[in-house]
């Protein structure tokens, strides 16, 4: 009886090897070409895994924002999506449309171009800070450490706190910190 099992264990490892040997010996004599027809690159990282069950980031905030579309599109030039969407906590000061619209005619244009992307970035990253604090608790700071590498000064104003010049107009928490929406383009020191 074992001898029996034993065979038939042997006939089945060997149907089984024969039967991969088939599938690559068919898969090696067959071939597939893919033409990429100068298709831009797929832009890869968490910033684009579709998600309906999670809180949204700081980053699916702004995006869905009428009030923010001008920051997106920031963002997405300096190619700083997967920055905002790290598990944080994160504290992003978000300039309206209306706040890029107040800065120098085509300043915002001309940071747009490819050949000023790291520019960009550096002004986008003076935009956020570390921690996830309320509009109340910023009250308690005289500067805050940027994420790049800066700070930018706090004061308070008749009782509102005042980031870089900038008013908080309405705070939002996100899924990995809180946006605080701002009046006014946060511009990092010149040294």
């Amino acid at each position: 009886m074992k001898t029996i099992k034993l065979m038939f264990l042997v006939f089945a490892i060997a149907v089984f090897v024969s039967s991969c040997k088939n599938e690559t010996k068919d898969a090696s004599t067959t071939s597939t070409v893919t033409t990429t027809e100068n298709k831009p690159a797929e832009r890869t990282g968490q910033a684009f895994i579709e998600d309906d069950e999670s809180k949204p980031t700081v980053l699916n905030i702004a995006m869905g924002s009428k009030d923010h579309t001008t920051l997106v599109a920031a963002v997405q030039a300096a190619q700083l999506e997967n920055a905002l969407v790290n598990a944080g906590p994160l504290m992003v000061f978000a300039p309206t449309n209306n706040a890029f619209a107040a800065l120098p005619d085509g300043t915002v244009e001309d940071l747009l171009k490819p050949e000023n992307k790291d520019a960009l970035a550096n002004i986008l990253k003076y935009h956020v800070t570390p921690g996830n604090y309320s509009k109340d608790f910023l009250k308690k700071f005289k500067k805050l450490g940027q994420a790049n590498n800066q700070y930018v000064k706090v004061e308070v104003i008749d009782g509102e706190p005042i980031i870089g010049g900038a008013k908080i107009l309405a705070s939002i928490k996100a899924g990995n910190g809180i946006v605080h929406v701002v009046d006014k383009v946060l511009l990092p020191p010149t040294e």
